[in-house]
This record gives C-alpha cells, structure tokens and sequence, in this order.
C-alpha cells in the first residue's frame, strides 16, 4: 500500500510578500521586469485606477499586493507582459495605483462579448488563498448590461464597477472591501 503524505498546511501572506514578488518595495535591489503598477500596453486610451483595500472593520489595509490582468483595447490578450502589473498599496496612505490603457470587450465562448473588465488579484495578511475578481467600468452601461459573467452575479454587482474620478480625467475608483456590508465580489476560481 502506498503511503499517503499529509497536506502543508497553508499560511497567510505574511509580511514577507513584498520581498518576493516587489523586492524594490521592500528595499532589495535587485533586477526584475520593471511591472510594477504599469502594465505595458500603450495603444488605446491611457486610463489610472486608484482604490484602497479595507478589512472586515473597515480599516485600510496598508500592506497589501495586486495584480491585474486585462486585455488591450481591441479585446485581444498581449504576448510577454503587456497586460499585467503587479503594485502594493502605500504604506503611509493604502493607496493603490495601476496605470494601463481601457480595456475592449473580450469575446465570451457563445460568440458575445464580455464587458471590457480586468482580472484583479488580492494578496494581504490573513488570507491563505489569494482573492479574485474583477474590475469592470461604470461608464460601460450597455456593455456591462450583456455581460454574461456580471448578469450571473445576483448581490454586490455594483462592487465591481470602478467610477470615473470626477477630479482627474481618464482616472478610476476602486476600492476593495475584504468583508462585512460592503464586501467586494470574489470569484471561486
């Protein structure tokens, strides 16, 4: 009979994320593909999300790690790392800053489209698996309207919507909330 090996067990991010995925955060000076917060794209229009990452007590999270994942702005996904930024909220403020290009609808597997989102990933202590979801655009009615993904979420759509940033053109607001009344959506993936 072969022997069966127990599971590790799993651990949170910790405070030692930073050095392995953002060592230039973490005051390591090292080379590395220079992604942070930039996702290489540049055709299209050039757009900023700002947000911040609460916690269950609606505290801001000051030491978390993102990653998106977007399409260009014809919908289509890039070779190498154009589509993907990884960046950290500020340590004094939880703020977080991506800047990219607005991404096009994506084709859906019935032939349709999906609304122009991006993928984001939520890395922070007290989480053992890091969270998905995703961001898509207020400004998008009807895109967003015939989306199958957001018409399959029946509470807390409206979490997923970043809002134009009445103060700076071309910028968005997202802001993530870990739990409680205002929890973000988060996909099962």
């Amino acid at each position: 009979m072969k022997k069966q090996l127990k599971e590790t067990p799993s651990q949170t991010a910790g405070p030692y994320v930073h050095i392995g995925l953002l060592p230039d955060v973490a005051g390591i000076d090292v080379k590395h593909h220079g992604i942070t917060g930039h996702t290489g794209l540049k055709d299209g229009t050039p757009i900023t999300i700002t947000g911040v990452v609460r916690d269950g007590s609606g505290e801001i999270v000051k030491d978390a790690l993102l990653e998106i994942w977007q399409a260009a702005d014809d919908g289509q996904f890039a070779d190498g790392h154009n589509g993907f930024a990884r960046c950290h909220t500020d340590f004094e403020t939880g703020e977080f800053r991506f800047e990219t290009v607005k991404p096009g609808p994506v084709a859906w597997t019935d032939g349709s489209s999906q609304a122009p989102h991006m993928t984001l990933m939520i890395f922070a202590r007290g989480i053992n698996i890091h969270l998905h979801t995703r961001i898509y655009f207020a400004d998008e009615a009807a895109a967003n309207a015939a989306d199958p993904v957001l018409n399959a979420i029946t509470a807390g759509r409206e979490t997923l919507l970043a809002k134009p940033d009445t103060n700076s053109n071309n910028s968005y607001r997202f802001d993530v909330s870990l739990q409680g009344e205002a929890e973000t959506v988060f996909f099962d993936i």
